[in-house]
């Protein structure tokens, strides 16, 4: 008999599944075993999309595709000319996951049951479903909410966050109900009780010490919610690359815009990418290649739609922006380049060619860009983005703000795009929020060596489940 057995039940959607998988990976790589479930389009999205880590390392992890038996869901591409750039389009895949999941997932924490002296799931806070059901089927299960956010985020949802908020200089972010739609605010009132059933046993953060300090963290931890439970603070959960590894140009599998980056000159490029959940109008677009045409610095750009709620061959899809590309890589031909699939962000972030990183500011885009060193250009998009670019940019002073999250449904001319471009890899300012990032560089590789503070929160952990 197994002494315990690990349950990861990700939230479908990109960031949540690379949160969940990285966090399944570290736990693997310490010897625990693992099971990692969710709907089988997208366990093999995340297993196709992680970086970061090698063949070896997924082949700890026990992936269990679950037929989640819902009727077939809307499933209908983004609209760049939403009134709001929330993936409101990813609604009808969130309710039939949390429909159809809670059975399968059910199915299989009864078969680990029989094997196993404590079942363990992790699961994230929109699958909350899964901690009732543990309770239900195993009298020594424990469940551990997969904070995906960050803790000033987890916060500013209460007075006392908002208070500290304000005392550290952070109220210009919106309200977080402000930047997400009635209906999946609804969405999230109906899938918040579920994560209170007796097994609810703590949260585990993908945050450090080092990033947010003592108060964000120990402020969530005090939290009524969390009261007498118990909080890990075990970030960054990605892997944390050498530069050095991510220059190895003539690999036959290596990615190309790797081998483009080891031609450029050491920190010369900027990296622009809005994640998955993101589409910019066709307007934006061109304003955005005007400025970095203009700029005249080195690239590497993302320009792709956000996700549908179940990828589909993405590889094979043509891009909308085929025709408007042929001009412009051929007016930006041997200082930039443009990617229109998955990229690899992470070994991207790494390379020593990248110097700076215009991001959505998603979590995990901000911990994997502070992680390596590189400052971001905020331009926020929804739900917990403007308070990350807020804390990237006035907290931590490791960004420059390229758009409030207020001008959303304005399009930001190319002048100003080209003028924070300039600043951030020419100017002053941008040398010093790089100086700041790589700062928090290396307290945040302290913070995961021996005696760092994620490093202990992450042995307690597992110490904790494993007793």
């Amino acid at each position: 008999m197994e002494s315990v057995a690990v349950v990861a039940v990700p939230f479908p959607a990109q960031g949540h599944l690379n949160g969940m998988l990285h966090l399944s990976l570290q736990l693997a790589s310490r010897g625990l075993p693992v099971h990692f479930a969710a709907p089988g389009a997208h366990v093999r999205q995340a297993r196709a999309r992680v970086h970061g880590w090698g063949d070896d390392a997924l082949r700890r992890v026990h992936f269990h595709e679950l037929e989640v038996p819902v009727p077939a869901y809307a499933s209908p591409p983004p609209d760049p000319a939403a009134p709001s750039p929330f993936p409101s389009h990813l609604i009808p895949m969130c309710d039939a996951f949390v429909a159809g999941a809670r059975g399968p997932v059910a199915s299989l924490l009864a078969s680990l049951s029989t094997r196993s002296r404590r079942v363990v799931v992790l699961y994230d806070r929109l699958s909350s479903f899964a901690a009732p059901e543990a309770a239900r089927i195993f009298p020594n299960a424990e469940a551990y909410c997969l904070q995906c956010v960050s803790a000033s985020y987890d916060a500013a949802w209460t007075d006392a966050g908002q208070r500290l908020l304000r005392a550290r200089g952070l109220d210009d972010a919106p309200p977080p109900a402000a930047c997400m739609p009635r209906e999946f605010l609804e969405f999230i009132v109906r899938t918040k009780g579920d994560g209170q059933s007796p097994a609810f046993a703590g949260v585990v953060m993908n945050t450090s010490r080092a990033i947010e300090g003592d108060e964000f963290i120990d402020a969530v931890a005090g939290d009524p919610e969390y009261r007498g439970k118990r909080v890990f603070a075990v970030g960054p959960m990605n892997p944390l690359l050498d530069a050095a590894t991510c220059t190895a140009e003539g690999q036959q599998t290596r990615p190309e815009c790797l081998n483009w980056l080891d031609k450029q000159p050491k920190a010369s490029v900027l990296y622009v990418s809005f994640g998955t959940t993101s589409s910019l109008m066709a307007e934006q677009v061109a304003e955005l290649a005007a400025a970095l045409r203009d700029s005249k610095q080195r690239f590497v750009w993302v320009l792709r739609d956000a996700d549908r709620g179940v990828v589909h061959e993405e590889e094979a899809m043509e891009s909308r922006h085929a025709k408007f590309l042929s001009e412009f890589t051929e007016q930006t031909q041997g200082i930039g380049l443009v990617i229109t699939t998955w990229a690899p962000q992470l070994e991207i972030l790494a390379h020593g060619a990248t110097a700076a990183f215009m991001s959505h500011c998603g979590w995990n885009s901000a911990m994997e860009s502070l992680s390596h060193g590189k400052p971001m250009l905020a331009w926020p998009m929804h739900s917990d983005q403007p308070l990350v670019a807020e804390l990237v940019c006035k907290y931590l002073k490791a960004g420059i703000l390229v758009r409030a999250w207020e001008q959303h449904n304005a399009v930001t001319p190319a002048e100003v795009i080209r003028e924070v471009i300039e600043m951030a890899m020419v100017h002053d300012e941008g040398l010093a929020v790089r100086k700041k990032a790589n700062t928090l560089r290396e307290s945040i590789r302290a913070s995961i060596a021996e005696g760092g503070s994620s490093r202990k929160d992450l042995d307690d952990f597992i110490d904790y489940i494993t007793r």
